[in-house]
This record gives C-alpha cells, structure tokens and sequence, in this order.
C-alpha cells in the first residue's frame, strides 16, 4: 500500500474513532491525479465552448457529468427522480450605447464602454434610458446596525445613480484610525461584496450603483470586471422592480478624474469615508446612459446525483462544485475565444466526480452522500442560490456543505489553506485531517479578497448550513518543491489567467497537491457521513443563529 494510501486511511480513522466507527479497509481507493487530469481535459476543451449556461456548451457538459455519474452507479438526485434541477435564468447584455457620458459643471465627457466605465443591467426591460441622473458618493454604501454604521444616514437616492468604494472600510484604514477593526480589519465581509453593494443601493431607490474600482480592494484587475463583455445572469424569479437600471463599475484613474472635475477629492473622501460620521456627498455630476439591451431568458440546470445512506438517508452531507465558464468571448492576444476555465471550476467539478467515484466503490455511509455540480457560479452564485432557495434535501437536515473551486496544480503542499477563519468546527476536521497527512492549516494569505463570501457554498451558509471552502488563490501554498515562494509565483501566474482564455488545461500540471486536497474531504466527508455529529458554527459566526432555529425546529 502507498504512503499517500495510508495517511488518507489514516485520517479517516482518526475522525471516525471519536464517533465510535471503524476506519475503512485497506484498499479504499484514493484520488487520482491522472483522472482528475483527464476530465479537466475533456471539460475544458474548446468542444465545450467555454460551459457557459444556456448555450451548446451546457448541454454537452450538462451530458457528460450525468453520464460519468450513471456510469460511476450513482442515483440520480434531482427534481422529479431526473439528474438536474432547472435553474431559470435571464441574460442580458448591452449592445453598442448610443450614449454614456457623465455632466460635470455644465461640460459633458463621453465613455466608451469598458473604458473607464463598465456597464450591466439585469433588469428585464430592452434598454437602458437615464438621462442627466444626479450622482451621489455614499462611501462603501454599507448599512450595518450590529455595527453602528450607516454610510446612508438617510438620503433620498430615487431617482439617483449612488456611487462608492469596493471592499469595506476597515480596508485601506492605517494603524490607528477610529475604524480599524470595526469590519475585522482588512478581512472583507460581506458588506466589501459587489452584490451586496448593488442590493443594498436598490433597497435604497437607487436607479443605479457604480463601484469604484481598485485592484487591491477588489481581488483582481480591471480585466477581470471587464470579461463579461457587458454581459449578466440573473435568477429569472426576481421582482424586476427590485432591481437597479444598471448597475457597473469605475476605473480607479477614470474616478479620480470625474472626481477631480466635480471639485471634490476622492483621496480626501477616502479618508472619511473610512468614518462611521461620514454623511453622503453630491457630487453635482449626472450621467447619461442610452444603450439597447438584448434579453434572452433560458432555463439553465444543476447536476445532482446521490448515494443513499444505510441508517440516516434523511441527512445529506454533500460535495459541490460549479461546472459553468465564460464560454465564448473576445479573442486574448493568442487569438483564443474560448475561456474554458479549466481550473475555475473544471478541476473542482473534476474532484467531485473523483469523490463520487471512491465513494461509489466503497461501502454505502450511514448518512447519504450528495454530488451537486451547479450551473451559473461565475454569473453571481445563481445555480447555489436557487439550490438554497429551493432545496432537493432539506436544509436542516443538511449536515454539511465540502466545496470545491479552484485548486493549484503545482505539485503536493506542506500545507492546506483555509478560506473564512473562525467559522465553523468544521476548521477542526480539515486540521486533523491535513495533520494525518503530514500537513498544516495555514489561513488565507489574502482574507481581503472576500472569497469566503464567493463561491457557491455561501447561499448554503446563509441558510445556516456549515460550510468549508477550498480555494487555491486564497494565498499561495507552502510547496513541497520550493516553499512558500514556489506557491506565490503560481498565484501570481494563476491570476493573470483568472477568468481567462488562458486558463486552460496543460499536460505540464502537477495534481498531486490538488488531488491531496480533495482527499481530505473525502476523509471529512467519509467521518461525518458515518457519525451522529453535527458541526457547529462558531459562537462569533453571523450563520450560527440562522443553523440554531433551523435545527429547532
């Protein structure tokens, strides 16, 4: 037996004997790199368009998943004994504006679109019409009462386009200032997320919201905003009145300058924004916005497949990962259309159709084991979120939610870093599990990028399920063949793909650190599935009261 064989065997063991179970015999079969390879070759091939939800390349891949579970001899786990959940969706994308300009002072500037400006609606209605909106600077537009913070302190924003930070604004605070640690430092909370931002700017009568954009803050480059090409999802049930006209973002020099031309200082407002004080600014500039919007409402599908536990089959311990890209986009500087995402998510979806495999060959759990691969994560988390707003499994008897989204592929690691410190129990298994492979815990590098609150396993969490989240670019892995700064030059490459065409699958990866990784879920999962255990959040964790009412019930 190999050496990887007997520490996974022995980290089952060693979470299993606390609920009284024996380990697994010798034999269990264990996570292949070779095969993880070999699916993310297949998904991310230019066969299948890029995945993205609700064109040919969904059906293909949508095909696929179900057949390697039929043939892996799962059941199937979705709405009425099929293998899918639908999962309605409306797309909508801006087609050339006929104008956007901002009026400042009487002096009008025009943009192109992704040029300093970036655009989307999800609004059912076939154009955007705004015209000489007043803008207004809310600062970060957070409203958080358990916090003491209101950046709205009551302004009427009907008929008005807000405009504010990204991130939160513990984050760019120096040492000292009156609100450092208020929203936990430079980690991002929910209220640094995008979403919520535009959300929260509807509740508010907003026509529109506008981000300003900063690489630092938000996690990634203008690129990256910009690679949906003025495209956006959104679930097809929501009240279109709930919804902003349009929402986008501001490139960080471009603001400056609009800033500039209003007479107002954006470094300045920075500074005070940072304050529970700070009152919203009028900015006594307006924008126009004339743009045709294509809509185009489909029904998109999660995949699910299960195997049924032997004593529990009411609860569900389930693995998930997201099987949806960009699909097809405009040409990089290789010529490449395609943005195939192999490792976001290919590679998860890949160690979730590995799970099922070694569990499928292996003795059915007491509890059932469920494989959710869901559609629409990169368009807002929109195959999770209609999972969670309508679930195949009740919530409450949902032990535990194990995700999968973008693994490294430079080899095995010293250690395994963990995405959202001082949630859940759950952080305890994944330490023992990694101990009993000779590995370490290391938490996020990089807490300020909110990926806790960006993949799919959060509608879960904001439902009370305990989650745990395995995220490479949360920081870079302290690797076997050249440490911490061999992990940090294969972030550093990753990034420069990260909703790319070039992130595309290559026959010079190294899986062995990712298929580590998705051994230890199978450990943790393998634990709780033959266990009476239920995880529990963390006494500081805002889920903990939403699992507390829900188990009461």
């Amino acid at each position: 037996m190999s050496l990887k064989m007997l520490l996974t065997l022995g980290a089952t063991a060693m979470l299993l004997a606390g609920a009284g179970h024996a380990a697994p015999q010798a034999g269990s079969p264990v996570i292949e790199p070779a095969r993880l390879s070999s699916i993310v070759q297949q998904l991310a091939s230019d066969e299948f368009q890029g995945r993205a939800p609700g064109t040919a390349g969904e059906s293909k891949t949508v095909d696929y998943l179900i057949d390697s579970f039929r043939k892996l001899g799962l059941e199937p786990a979705g709405e009425r004994g099929g293998w899918t959940q639908a999962v309605p969706l409306i797309r909508t994308q801006l087609g050339s504006a006929r104008a956007i300009r901002f009026t400042v002072g009487g002096h009008a500037r025009a943009l192109q679109q992704a040029a300093g400006i970036y655009l989307t609606t999800v609004r059912d209605a076939p154009r955007i019409d705004v015209r000489e909106v007043p803008l207004v600077f809310v600062g970060y537009g957070v409203t958080a009462p358990e916090r003491q913070w209101d950046d709205y302190k009551g302004v009427d924003l009907h008929g008005k386009v807000a405009v504010m930070l990204v991130n939160d604004p513990d984050f760019h605070a120096a040492a000292g200032e009156a609100v450092a640690g208020v929203f936990g430092g430079r980690r991002m909370t929910y209220y640094g997320r995008w979403i919520y931002k535009y959300e929260e700017a509807a509740r508010r009568g907003a026509i529109g919201a506008l981000i300003v954009h900063d690489t630092d803050g938000a996690g990634y480059g203008w690129q990256t905003v910009i690679a949906s090409a003025g495209e956006s999802y959104d679930l097809a049930s929501r009240d279109p009145a709930s919804q902003l006209a349009l929402r986008g973002w501001l490139a960080h020099d471009f603001a400056n300058a609009l800033f500039s031309d209003a007479g107002l200082d954006l470094d300045a407002l920075r500074v005070k924004a940072r304050r529970s004080d700070f009152r919203p600014v009028a900015m006594h500039a307006a924008l126009t916005v004339d743009a045709p919007v294509s809509i185009v409402k489909t029904v998109s599908r999660n995949v699910l497949a299960k195997l049924t536990g032997t004593a529990h089959p009411d609860e569900v311990v389930m693995f998930a990962a997201h099987w949806d890209a960009y699909g097809v986009g405009a040409p990089d500087a290789a010529g490449r259309k395609v943005r195939s995402g192999a490792n976001d998510d290919a590679l998860g979806t890949a160690g979730v159709l590995e799970l099922a495999r070694v569990f499928a060959a292996a003795p059915r759990p007491q509890r059932t084991l469920v494989f959710a691969l869901w559609t629409a994560e990169e368009r807002g988390l929109l195959g999770s979120m209609a999972y969670a707003e309508h679930p195949l499994f009740p919530l409450a008897k949902t032990v535990a939610n194990l995700t999968l989204d973008i693994l490294q592929t430079a080899g095995p690691a010293r250690d395994v870093l963990l995405v959202g410190e001082g949630q859940s129990d759950l952080e305890d298994d994944l330490a023992r599990a990694a101990a009993a492979q000779g590995r370490v815990v290391t938490p996020e590098a990089l807490p300020e990028r909110g990926l806790f609150y960006r993949a799919d396993h959060f509608p879960l969490a904001k439902q009370g399920v305990p989650v745990l989240l395995l995220m490479a670019m949360s920081g870079g892995a302290d690797l076997v063949d050249g440490g911490r700064e061999a992990g940090n030059r294969w972030l550093e490459g990753y990034m420069k793909c990260y909703h790319q065409p070039c992130d595309r699958w290559s026959a010079d990866w190294d899986l062995r650190g990712a298929a580590q990784d998705v051994e230890l879920f199978h450990t943790i999962g393998a634990a709780l599935a033959n266990s009476r255990r239920w995880p529990e959040w963390r006494p500081g964790s805002e889920f903990k009261a939403i699992r507390d009412a829900s188990r009461a019930r």
